[in-house]
């Protein structure tokens, strides 16, 4: 796993030892993570742009906003999450939503554990309409 801290590493150490919000993005794999405090780039788009990739990458990555208290997450599945995969290409909405639920929970709880957060992981009220219309079906 390749953690990037922006701006160094120093400035997200301390946020963290300070109990300071985070930005986090989690690549789809898991292999890549973007952390910063929240201050730095305040939106997601902003801290990837910021760390020096590109901001329309957004929808490659699971959003989290992390501190103390737990990691809320951006809950948004991207239309074609994993539809282009020849190996596990997801058409219907709802196994595809399923599956960026079951995928994204296990990145996050990873990557979590990797820093050291042993929080519970929120989809904020905000965020619940993927997440509703995957329970619903």
């Amino acid at each position: 796993m390749t953690i990037t801290k922006y701006p160094t590493a120093a400035d997200v150490d301390k946020a963290i030892s300070d109990g300071e919000p985070l930005l986090l993005l989690i690549s789809f794999d898991g292999n890549s993570v973007i952390i910063s405090h929240i201050d730095e780039a305040v939106e997601h788009h902003i801290l990837l742009e910021k760390a020096g990739f590109d901001s329309r990458d957004i929808d490659k990555y699971f959003r989290i906003v992390l501190d103390s208290e737990g990691a809320d997450w951006t809950f948004v599945c991207p239309p074609d999450y994993r539809l282009d995969d020849v190996k596990t290409g997801i058409e219907d909405k709802q196994r595809r939503i399923t599956a960026f639920y079951k995928d994204g929970f296990a990145a996050i709880s990873d990557v979590l554990s990797e820093l050291g957060f042993m929080v519970g992981i929120n989809i904020p009220k905000r965020y619940r309409r993927h997440f509703d219309y995957m329970m619903s079906e």
